[in-house]
């Protein structure tokens, strides 16, 4: 307070004496008890947090001293002045009075908060909600802006567009106008929102839009947001999907590459979902597509050279020209050579020589060739490995049908379990090959189309059935054996490694056989005569002379099939399914990755073992075993009834 008395008898250049002198003329003969009541008077209608007339009586520095007709004057801050360069001496303002008297003895008055409750009351008065409201935006709160329009309105950071914006900071001095969503009178708060304006904004916009355009035209419009798959742009009202597939006719990786937030583009319209209110966008439209002429420009079976742009699992995709692109298939890379990956031949940025191999206009696909620009070796296999060639090769793999025997580098033959043996049935390759095992074969046919080498080992010995086994095995003529299986049409006995025979249940005993185990077990040692032995076939037929367990005289009571005059009713008499004399389509020598993996070793069945002869080359499984054994063992109709042979 004395700082302040001190400052104005300077402002009025008054000395102390002079300053008591007017005071004492000002006062007149007021006595102390008047001038008391006076004072009284004066300040009874003084009433705190009201709104009070006052008078500037003059600036210091910037603090504004200000009469309000009280005892003392008040001190407010210049910076509460709304135009504080405008403020002078003598105004008449409006005050909030805060408190009658503070440390100083001064009364404290506020400029800021006069403004704002005469502003608050002010707005109450003119606006709701759902009006709309004009504010500065003064500085970034927790959740959002507050603006100034007279009072603070609270604008919250979702509310400020239609699009997530990065930092709000950036509205900061902006003047925006916004639609009153909530007015709390109690705490004086106001929520706006500057969203829903713009919505009702876009949404005429967006109409309007959607009447005037057509598929086909050429639009102008802003890139607002840039995706993995594509870019939206900002139609004006409605925005619309440039997808990563139509900005260009070359490839991409990311539509970053092409365009960035904000860019003004020229796209074309390609179709309009009115119900959904969807737009597809075109860029690369705008221009004629590579594809039109390419059947003229890279004809079939031209050769070119293309980079390698992408490398997948299946092939490689190399780059013609702009916009055009063709794919190598892994099974196009080598004639010979086993490729896992496409990666083990090519890598990205590679420039290769290529052959065209075909093309799909209208699904823009060019097949294209890597090995069709070398020698394909299958052309001179033919020449160089003739039927009857001997060579050696490596087991490279094996099969239930067979074993790959590897001529040369990428090359393979077929070894058939039916080219292994000449007297014993393989059933699985194992049984005869190891895999990494080296072997001597016989080349047996070479097929170029289908690129399969047919390979045999049993022909690089003589036939025995050719002399060997008719010599050694002549009807009437009696054999040891061993019982190795038994059916229910007859049992099959061991005459010597590898080879069998078989006893037709006609050929047990004198009487009827209805299970042969009656007579025989596996493992028994009997006494067997020759009945027949036939080349073509490749079988042997026999008839029981001993057995353990069973007298001679029964055994020789049975004579031989033709004495037989009563027919085995019981037995089955349908003759099994005919084999197939050709290959199965599934033993290919071409495709290695068809081939079964070594587990399928194991899956030779110990009840298809030991019957005699070799199987025809072809027959790889049968689906029903005993049926199979039957065929093998010549068994007929006719054979059910009056034995396996007659005499």
């Amino acid at each position: 307070m004395l700082k302040t008395t001190n400052e104005l008898v300077k402002k009025l250049e008054l000395g102390p004496e002079e300053l008591g002198s007017r005071i004492a003329e000002a006062m007149g003969n007021l006595t102390d008890e008047e001038m008391g009541l006076r004072y009284e008077n004066s300040i009874q209608n003084f009433k705190l947090d009201s709104i009070l007339k006052g008078r500037v009586l003059t600036i210091i520095n910037d603090e504004v001293v200000v009469d309000v007709g009280y005892k003392s004057e008040g001190i407010i801050p210049l910076y509460e002045f709304a135009d504080a360069h405008e403020v002078e001496e003598g105004d008449d303002i409006e005050v909030f009075l805060e408190s009658v008297e503070d440390d100083s003895g001064l009364i404290v008055l506020s400029k800021k908060k006069a403004d704002r409750i005469k502003s608050w009351e002010q707005l109450i008065a003119t606006k709701k909600e759902g009006d709309l409201i004009r504010g500065r935006v003064v500085r970034k709160i927790k959740g959002g802006l507050l603006l100034d329009a007279g009072v603070p309105i609270f604008l919250p950071a979702s509310q400020i567009s239609i699009r997530r914006t990065g930092d709000i900071s950036e509205y900061i001095g902006q003047e925006l106008e916004c639609q009153i969503l909530k007015i709390d009178e109690s705490r004086m708060n106001i929520v706006v929102s500057r969203r829903k304006l713009i919505e009702q904004e876009r949404e005429h916009q967006k109409k309007k839009l959607l009447d005037r355009i057509t598929e086909g035209m050429t639009v102008e419009g802003v890139v607002k947001n840039l995706a993995d798959f594509g870019a939206f742009v900002d139609l004006g009202g409605i925005d619309g999907l440039l997808h990563i597939t139509d900005m260009s006719w070359g490839r991409i990786s990311h539509p970053s590459e092409m365009l960035t937030i904000d860019d003004k583009v020229e796209v074309k319209i390609l179709s309009i979902d009115h119900v959904r209110e969807r737009i597809a966008l075109g860029l690369k439209q705008k221009k004629k597509s590579p594809w039109v002429n390419v059947d003229k420009k890279y004809p079939v079976g031209s050769r070119v050279k293309g980079r390698v742009v992408n490398v997948m699992k299946y092939g490689a995709f190399i780059k013609l020209e702009t916009g055009i692109e063709g794919l190598v298939h892994i099974s196009e890379m080598s004639w010979t050579r086993r490729i896992n990956h496409p990666s083990e031949v090519v890598s990205i940025s590679d420039i290769v020589d290529i052959e065209v191999l075909n093309i799909n206009r209208d699904k823009q696909e060019i097949s294209l060739g890597m090995k069709q620009t070398g020698l394909n070796p299958w052309t001179l296999l033919e020449e160089k490995y003739p039927p009857g060639t001997l060579i050696e090769g490596r087991v490279r793999n094996l099969t239930n049908y067979g074993a790959f025997v590897e001529i040369e580098e990428g090359i393979d033959g077929l070894l058939h379990i039916s080219d292994m043996s000449w007297v014993k049935k393989v059933n699985h390759p194992s049984e005869m090959v190891k895999k990494g095992d080296k072997l001597q074969v016989q080349v047996i046919s070479v097929d170029q189309e289908k690129k399969r080498v047919a390979l045999g080992m049993k022909q690089l010995e003589e036939d025995p059935w050719e002399d060997a086994i008719p010599d050694r095995y002549q009807p009437g003529e009696t054999f040891e054996g061993r019982v190795t299986k038994i059916t229910n049409f007859g049992v099959f006995v061991e005459l010597e490694r590898d080879l069998e025979g078989l006893l037709h249940v006609s050929e047990l005993a004198g009487g009827k056989v209805s299970n042969p185990e009656e007579v025989v077990q596996v493992g028994d040692i009997v006494q067997v005569q020759v009945l027949r032995v036939d080349r073509d076939e490749r079988k042997i037929g026999l008839t029981l002379v001993s057995a353990p367990g069973v007298r001679t005289g029964d055994a020789a009571a049975s004579g031989t099939g033709a004495e037989s005059t009563e027919e085995p009713a019981a037995e089955s008499t349908e003759e099994p399914a005919a084999e197939s004399t050709e290959e199965p389509a599934a033993e290919s020598t071409e495709e290695p990755a068809a081939e079964p993996t070594e587990a399928a070793e194991s899956d030779s069945s110990e009840e298809d073992g030991g019957i005699f002869g070799s199987a025809k080359e072809g027959e790889v499984e049968k689906s029903q075993p005993e049926e199979a054994e039957a065929k093998d063992s010549g068994a007929t109709e006719e054979d059910e009834g009056d034995g396996v042979f007659d005499s």
